[in-house]
């Protein structure tokens, strides 16, 4: 899995505390990431697998 830039992984940890969910692309290079709070879990779902599937960004 690809690590993320310190500065993006502070971002983060910031977002972790403020209760949002960071979910970014697994494919190499790719600076795709999706940050959600308060969502119901189909919601979160569809987010996250839009997030993971970097054919569709």
């Amino acid at each position: 899995m690809n690590q993320a830039p310190l500065s993006e992984r502070i971002a983060d940890a910031i977002a972790l505390i403020a209760s949002k969910r960071t979910v970014r692309c697994p494919e190499p290079g790719c600076t795709v990431s999706v940050r959600y709070r308060h969502v119901v879990p189909d919601e979160a779902k569809r987010l996250t697998d839009l997030a993971v599937d970097h054919t569709r960004h």
